[in-house]
C-alpha cells in the first residue's frame, strides 16, 4: 500500500471508530443545520478533527478541505479532502447508509482515495495506476453492457431545488430505460458501489469535492467512466457528475443530456 494511502486508512479508521461510538446513542448528541435540509453533528465535526489530526501528524505541511472546516491557507501541491461523515442525515435517523471519504489532491489531480463504510467495516482503496480495492481484493466496475439492464444510483436534489424540474425529467427518462434507480442517501458511498460493481452507473447534480474526490478516482481505477453530465472532465469542479461502466456511459450519458438546461452544460 502506498505510504500516503496508508496514513490515510488510519485516519479513516479512527474516524469511523468515533461515529460507530456515537451510534450507539444518537439522541444525545447536539445537531446543528448549516443550511436547508443540511445538518452538522458533533460527530462530523470530531470525526473530521481525527482525520486531520492524524494526517497532520506526519504530513504538518500539506494543505486541507474540509466539509466542516472548510480549506487551509497552504502552498502545498497535496490537499488532502475529506468528508467525515458522508450521509449525515442518514446516521442520525440510524439508517445506515454512510461513510468517511478521503481524498488526496496533488498538483490538482487525484491521486490517493479511501472509503470507509463504519457499520460495515467495508475498507474501499484507490492510488492511481495501481487499481482499487475492497478489503485488500481487488474490484472492477460491473460488466453491463446495455442501459435496459443497469441498476444505477442516483441523488436527489435536497438543499438547492433550481434545477430541480430538470432533474425530475433526468430521473423520470432514466427509470424507464433501466432496470431500477437507488437513491441511498450517500453519494461518496454510491460511488464506492459504482466501483466494485454494485451499481451500474450513477449521476447526480451539485456535489463537493469532499462527497466525489475519492469514489472517481476509485471508479477509474476500477475501469469506469467518470465525466460531468456533458461528458466532460470537468465534474469535481461544477460537482456535477455522472459514472458508470464504461459501455452504458454514452447511452446513459445522451438521455441526461436531453434534459440539460444551458447552465448545466459545459
Amino acid at each position: 500500500m502506498h505510504p500516503m494511502l496508508n496514513i490515510a486508512v488510519k485516519a479513516a479508521r479512527r474516524a469511523g471508530a468515533i461515529i460507530n461510538r456515537a451510534s450507539q446513542d444518537i439522541g444525545t448528541l447536539t445537531v446543528k443545520s448549516k443550511n436547508f435540509n443540511d445538518f452538522v453533528s458533533e460527530v462530523d465535526i470530531a470525526a473530521e478533527r481525527a482525520i486531520i489530526d492524524t494526517l497532520k501528524e506526519v504530513y504538518p505541511d500539506h494543505g486541507f478541505m474540509g466539509e466542516e472546516s472548510g480549506s487551509t491557507t497552504h502552498t502545498s501541491d497535496f490537499i488532502w479532502i475529506v468528508d467525515p461523515l458522508d450521509g449525515t442525515t442518514n446516521f442520525l435517523h440510524n439508517f445506515p447508509q454512510y461513510c468517511v471519504s478521503i481524498a488526496l489532491q496533488h498538483k490538482g489531480e487525484i491521486t490517493q482515495a479511501v472509503i470507509y463504510e463504519p457499520n460495515r467495516n467495508d475498507l474501499y482503496t484507490a492510488t492511481k495506476g495501481r487499481g482499487a480495492f475492497l478489503n485488500d481484493k481487488r474490484i472492477r466496475v460491473s460488466k453491463c453492457d446495455k442501459l435496459q439492464d443497469a441498476l444505477v444510483g442516483t441523488g436527489f436534489p435536497f438543499r438547492d431545488f433550481k434545477y430541480l424540474d430538470d432533474y425530475l425529467n433526468m430521473f423520470k427518462s432514466m427509470i424507464q430505460k433501466t432496470t431500477g434507480i437507488r437513491r441511498a442517501g450517500s453519494a461518496a458511498l454510491d460511488l464506492a458501489y459504482v466501483a466494485s460493481g454494485a451499481l451500474d452507473g450513477f449521476w447526480e447534480i451539485g456535489l463537493s469535492p469532499w462527497d466525489i474526490a475519492a469514489g472517481g478516482l476509485l471508479i477509474q481505477e476500477a475501469g469506469g467512466i467518470v465525466t460531468d453530465l456533458s461528458g466532460q472532465s470537468g465534474w469535481l469542479t461544477s460537482g456535477n457528475i455522472l459514472v458508470s461502466s464504461p459501455k452504458i456511459h454514452d447511452d446513459m450519458q445522451a438521455l441526461i443530456a436531453s434534459h440539460l438546461p444551458p447552465t448545466l452544460k459545459t
